[in-house]
């Protein structure tokens, strides 16, 4: 079974509490007390412990899976009108099985249309996954996506996805090396080899003048921290992996492309 059928089928088994929480309550049809979260009252969740998270493999992975339905109704409203491109990209990033389709679009429009702001979801993912910094990455990575599947950056998704970083605790010149690599990585399956047109020492989070070792340290890390085995391992369900494959195409390319201008061996 995937990982939105046992969300949707209420298998989580574990108490999420605040807006997430709430979600999952509503998807198995049960009542959730957002106020033992931690986004209202500050206080941590009963299963999160020392380590800042929830206990197993699963319960990050739910909880991640419910942070993509949250944060992307949110933002697929922010520039006011919610196009059928931006749903469609909601649909091709996550592969949601034709199965779970109706119900994740019945959680997507409650996400969408309920009281809580955006910054009680990011606050409560910023709080789960404050130990994996590349998940939160690879999330507002797919946000990026369906902010401009229908062509356009609205200004208002830009300032919708520069708050969301911000909660998450991401610098201003951190978010520009997400935006480049979601721009390079495009809509498309792999980025092209010219890293989609974005300058790839962008793409890489690099100045101009880094030297040739700094260039290739700073690519065998961004593989390390970005492949896709590392993210699972950290709490992004399998099936919501294909967005990772593109953020490392498009560092691959960018590398390519730093390498073919240096004459870099």
């Amino acid at each position: 079974m995937s990982i939105w059928g046992k969300v949707i089928g209420g298998m989580a088994g574990f108490s999420l509490g605040g807006p997430l929480g709430a979600l999952l309550g509503a998807a198995i049809g049960h009542a959730v007390d957002k106020r033992i979260a931690g986004v209202e009252t500050q206080t941590l969740p009963p299963w999160m412990g020392a380590g800042g998270g929830p206990r197993s493999e699963f319960e990050r992975q739910a909880a991640f899976t419910l942070a993509v339905i949250g944060l992307s109704a949110k933002m697929a409203k922010a520039d006011g009108v919610v196009t059928r491109a931006e749903i469609d990209a909601f649909k091709r990033l996550f592969q949601i099985p034709a199965h779970d389709m109706q119900k994740v679009g019945l959680m997507f429009d409650q996400a969408r249309q309920t009281s809580d702001g955006f910054e009680t979801y990011a606050s409560q993912i910023a709080q789960l996954f404050h130990d994996s910094p590349q998940v939160m990455e690879e999330l507002l990575h797919a946000l990026f996506q369906i902010a401009q599947a229908d062509g356009d950056l609205h200004p208002a998704e830009t300032a919708f996805l520069q708050r969301v970083a911000q909660i998450f605790g991401f610098s201003a010149a951190h978010f520009e090396t997400i935006r480049a690599r979601a721009r390079a990585g495009g809509s498309g399956s792999r980025a092209s080899s010219s890293s989609g047109g974005e300058d790839p020492y962008a793409v890489l989070g690099l100045k101009r003048s880094a030297t040739d070792q700094e260039v290739k340290d700073t690519y065998r890390r961004l593989l390390r921290e970005n492949h896709p085995d590392m993210l699972i391992a950290k709490g992004m369900p399998p099936e919501l992996v294909a967005n990772a494959n593109r953020t490392m195409a498009a560092i691959n390319a960018a590398f390519e492309t730093v390498k073919r201008e240096r004459g870099m061996k």
